[in-house]
């Protein structure tokens, strides 16, 4: 006699969220490119060569020095950003899996946080080499007033001028390049909109951008130095390139604060404790017990919140739910990145006694 001790499990339905998508190989991902793509690729070697020719011909002056270190960085963003929008194609960047609850999308957050830790490093050797051309430069002017009649007054200076017109090239190929980059491709366009500076925020479009907005205005700054002295030039050099140097500093700065909370699952923007005061003043929530405000990407923010709410009838937990979702998504939305992210909220609903 048998007894069938272990039953069969009931049938299960398989699961609406897939285990994991696959991730595109390098041919997949070159096959895919639109024409529009491949356009913006090739533009951004483009890009790239312009960067290296102004390093190259601008290696005399210190300002035209920092300016190409911050055409390299424009140039490399702009290609990261074509490989970014071409792995947009695949259902594996956007699409939720159990191995990649959000998609791939993260891995743009975390390209842009080591783009910006490069922008911080080439803002400190830029000091250190300008700190270095001015060391170099009062050890000159001490050679030459101990020398300079024992060798006819021919004493050499560290700091030499580049050629007018190779100053005006280095300026015209740089605007030329950001231009078509931030107007034609639309370089920096989600970073842009996440690193706001409330001084520029009402310009133009691409000088609204803080990286574009530093390019544009240093090349022209550049036009100025071949109608200063020997003297001054070497001054406005030292000072311009100090000031770039500063302002790629400040804007790695900022990035990383800003990336670095998407990365930690936290969020960086305003408007939140006037979120919460203006939940607890809802005439149907006692208490709110939890309240965590985060951001996963660039385009996805995410709210969590457990509230205790006294519960008239039926219908009262789903006009509550509506209500302090459109609340969060009003304010929230419109205040950080202008309502291009999209909010999604999630409430606990616990009935108080």
């Amino acid at each position: 006699m048998s007894h069938q001790i272990f039953t069969e499990p009931k049938p299960r339905a398989p699961l609406a969220v897939p285990l994991s998508l696959p991730i595109p190989t390098i041919k997949e991902w070159r096959q895919s490119m639109t024409k529009e793509q491949k356009i913006r690729l090739g533009w951004g070697f483009v890009h790239f060569g312009i960067a290296v020719f102004c390093a190259w011909k601008g290696h005399g002056s210190l300002a035209m020095t920092a300016l190409s270190h911050l055409v390299i960085y424009d140039a490399v963003s702009a290609a990261l950003c074509v490989v970014v929008d071409v792995l947009s194609n695949f259902d594996v960047w956007s699409r939720s899996s159990i191995r990649h609850p959000f998609g791939l999308q993260r891995a743009e957050v975390l390209i842009g946080f080591a783009m910006s830790v490069l922008l911080l490093f080439m803002g400190f050797d830029l000091i250190q080499h300008a700190a270095q051309d001015l060391v170099a430069g009062f050890q000159g002017d001490e050679d030459h007033e101990g020398h300079g009649h024992s060798h006819g007054g021919h004493g050499h200076h560290r700091h030499q001028r580049v050629p007018n017109g190779t100053i005006d090239t280095h300026a015209l190929l740089v605007i030329g390049a950001t231009l078509v980059s931030g107007i034609g491709l639309k370089n920096h366009v989600r970073i842009g909109k996440a690193l706001r500076f409330a001084y520029i925020s009402n310009l133009p479009s691409i000088l609204s951008n803080p990286s574009h907005f530093l390019t544009l205005s240093c090349s022209g700054l550049l036009f100025l130095l071949p109608l200063l002295s020997v003297t001054m030039y070497a001054w406005v050099d030292r000072t311009l390139s100090l000031t770039i140097a500063v302002s790629m500093i400040i804007l790695g700065l900022r990035l990383v604060k800003i990336l670095g909370s998407m990365l930690l699952m936290r969020y960086g923007g305003e408007g939140v404790p006037e979120v919460i005061k203006a939940i607890e003043q809802d005439s149907a929530v006692t208490t709110i017990e939890e309240a965590s405000f985060w951001q996963v990407h660039y385009s996805l923010c995410m709210a969590n919140l457990k509230l205790h709410v006294h519960l008239s009838d039926a219908s009262t937990e789903v006009k509550i739910r509506e209500r302090i979702s459109r609340l969060i998504k009003d304010r929230l939305g419109g205040v950080y990145g202008r309502g291009k992210r999209t909010w999604d909220v999630t409430i606990e609903i616990v009935p108080s006694s």
